[in-house]
C-alpha cells in the first residue's frame, strides 16, 4: 500500500523572543546617549515588530528631531506613517482585506495590527474561564486580532492527513514554544496564564490589559526554570489547529495544515449555540462575531461539526473531553425524553430515511410539539443534511418552509455556517441573474458571518464567486 508522501515544511515568522534581548541591548545605549538617531531607530523598529505602535512612534519621532534624519536613507516617514496606520487600527478594529481579496490574494497582504475589543475574562459557566462581550456586537464586527505565539505549518498532499507527517509539525511547533519560553520571561508569564486542563476552577481570572502587545507585566520578571511537561499541558488544551469547522484560513495558509497559539483566543470555550468565528490571515488570527452578540455573553466557538443531531454532537464532545450543556443541547435532551418522535427521525435519518420524508415529519413534528421559533432553528441546524436539497423544496413545495426561511432560522439560532452559505451561493449562481436584491443580501450577510467585516462588499462578492451577478428588480 502506497504511503502519502510526507508534508513540505513551511517556516513561520521567526519568534518575538529575540526582539526582546535586542530591546535590552538598546535601552542600554540610550542610557548613554539618549538621543542616539541610530539606536532610536533602532528601537522603534523593535518596538515595531514586538506590536508596540505607539512606543515605536514616539522613537521614530525623537529620531525624526536629530539633524541626521535629514540625510538618512532609513525611510523614516516611511516608518512613521507604518506606526500611525497600525496603532489607529489597534485602537479601532478597523481592518480592510478588500484589495487582497479582490486579487485574488496575489497583492501584497496588508499589514494587521493586533487589537482587543470590547471583551474582558470572567469566570464561565461553560467551563473554567471564558471571553465575554462588554458591550453589543453586531455580527462581523471584529472581537480581537491576534499574533500566534508560535505557528507550524506543512504542505499535506491529498485528503488523508499524514499521521507522520503530522507529529513531526506538532514536535517542531511544541520545541518552537519551549525555546520560546525558555528565552522571554514575557511569553513565559503570559503562557502561564492559560489552563494545563487541570483545576480549571481555582485558576486565576487575569485582566485582559495583560494581554495588549505594551503591557509590561511579566516583562521584567526574573528568569525561572520553565516547567516542560506543564507548557506541554498547556499547548495540548489551547493550541489551534486552523483548518477548523469555526475557523477559514484566507490567502496561501489555505494550502497547508496549520497549527497555532494564540492567547487571548484559547480562552474561548464551545457551543453547540456559538457566536464567534475566526479567520487565519498570515500569523494572526481574527475573530469576529458570526451572529450579534448581547453585551455580558460568552463569546464561543464551535470545536466540532454543529450540523448534527444530539447524539452525534455528544459523541464528538466525548473527543474533547468534555459534555456539552448548552441551551441547545438541553432543550434537544428534554424534547428527546418528551417526544419519542425526535428519537425516530434521527434514528430513521441514520438509516437511510428520505430526507424529504425526514423533514416533513420534522415540521409536521415541530408544529404538533408547539416548538418555538429560535428552537425550530436548533432542530433545522440539527438535521441540515436533510434540508439542503433543492429538490426537497420542489417535492414538498408549501408543506415546509423555503429554503430562505430555513436559512434565516438556522443563522438566527446557531450563527453563520459556511456549508450554508454555499448552498444559498450556488442556488444564486443557479438563478442566471435572476436574483433578487433580498436573496443577494441575505448570502452577502452570511459572508459577513462567515468572514468577517474586514472587506467591502465588491470583495464579499468577489469571494463569494457573486461577482458577476446583478438583482433583478
Amino acid at each position: 500500500m502506497a504511503r502519502t508522501p510526507p508534508a513540505r515544511w513551511v517556516r513561520s515568522t521567526p519568534a518575538d523572543r529575540f526582539f526582546f534581548f535586542y530591546l535590552k541591548d538598546c535601552d542600554e545605549a540610550l542610557k548613554i546617549e539618549s538621543a542616539h538617531f541610530k539606536t532610536l531607530v533602532c528601537k522603534g523598529k523593535i518596538l515595531l515588530n514586538l506590536n508596540r505602535y505607539s512606543m515605536a512612534l514616539s522613537c521614530f519621532r525623537a529620531a525624526q528631531l536629530d539633524p541626521e534624519a535629514n540625510g538618512s536613507s532609513v525611510g523614516l516617514n516611511e516608518y512613521l506613517q507604518k506606526c500611525k496606520k497600525l496603532e489607529l487600527m489597534s485602537k479601532t478594529g478597523v481592518y480592510d482585506l478588500s484589495e487582497w481579496v479582490v486579487s485574488g490574494f496575489r497583492a501584497k497582504l496588508p499589514e494587521p495590527a493586533e487589537y482587543i475589543g470590547a471583551v474582558e475574562i470572567r469566570r464561565s459557566e461553560i467551563r473554567g474561564r471564558g471571553l465575554f462581550a462588554t458591550k453589543n456586537i453586531e455580527a462581523g464586527s471584529l472581537v480581537l486580532i491576534s499574533k500566534a505565539v508560535a505557528t507550524e505549518r506543512g504542505i499535506l498532499p491529498g485528503h488523508d492527513l499524514d499521521e507522520n507527517a503530522q507529529s513531526v509539525m506538532w514536535k517542531t511547533f511544541n520545541e518552537k514554544v519551549l525555546d520560546s519560553v525558555a528565552k522571554c520571561s514575557r511569553t513565559c508569564g503570559l503562557i502561564s496564564t492559560l489552563s494545563s486542563g487541570e483545576d480549571e476552577d481555582e485558576l486565576e481570572v487575569p485582566e485582559i490589559n495583560v494581554f495588549r502587545p505594551e503591557s509590561e507585566e511579566f516583562g521584567n520578571s526574573s528568569e525561572k526554570k520553565v516547567d516542560a511537561s506543564r507548557i506541554l499541558s498547556i499547548l495540548d488544551v489551547n493550541s489551534i489547529v486552523e483548518d477548523s469547522i469555526s475557523s477559514k484560513v484566507l490567502g496561501k495558509n489555505s494550502d497547508y495544515y496549520g497549527v497555532g497559539l494564540w492567547m487571548l483566543a484559547s480562552f474561548i470555550n464551545h457551543s453547540c449555540v456559538p457566536n464567534a468565528r475566526r479567520l487565519h490571515v498570515g500569523d494572526y488570527v481574527v475573530v469576529h462575531a458570526s451572529r450579534d452578540v448581547k453585551a455580558g455573553e460568552e463569546l464561543t466557538f464551535a470545536y466540532f461539526d454543529l450540523l448534527n443531531p444530539l447524539e452525534k454532537r455528544n459523541e464528538m464532545s466525548k473527543t474533547w473531553g468534555f459534555r456539552c450543556s448548552c441551551r441547545r443541547c438541553k432543550f434537544e435532551a428534554e424534547l428527546c425524553l418528551r417526544q419519542e418522535g425526535i428519537g425516530e427521525i434521527e434514528m430513521g435519518f441514520e438509516r437511510g430515511m428520505d430526507a424529504a420524508a425526514a423533514v416533513y415529519r420534522l415540521e409536521e413534528g415541530m408544529r404538533k410539539w408547539k416548538v418555538k421559533e429560535k428552537e425550530k432553528g436548533y432542530l433545522r441546524a440539527s438535521f441540515w443534511a436533510a434540508y439542503g436539497s433543492e429538490k426537497l423544496m420542489r417535492s414538498w413545495g408549501r408543506r415546509i418552509p423555503t429554503m430562505e426561511s430555513v436559512v434565516d432560522s438556522i443563522m438566527a439560532a446557531v450563527g453563520s455556517d459556511e456549508r450554508v452559505l454555499k448552498m444559498v451561493v450556488e442556488k444564486l449562481k443557479k438563478g442566471n441573474g435572476g436574483s433578487s436584491v433580498v436573496e443577494i443580501e441575505r448570502a452577502l450577510k452570511l459572508g459577513r458571518g462567515v468572514n468577517g467585516k474586514v472587506m467591502k462588499k465588491k470583495a464579499m462578492k468577489s469571494l463569494l464567486g457573486l461577482g458577476i451577478l446583478e438583482p433583478s428588480y
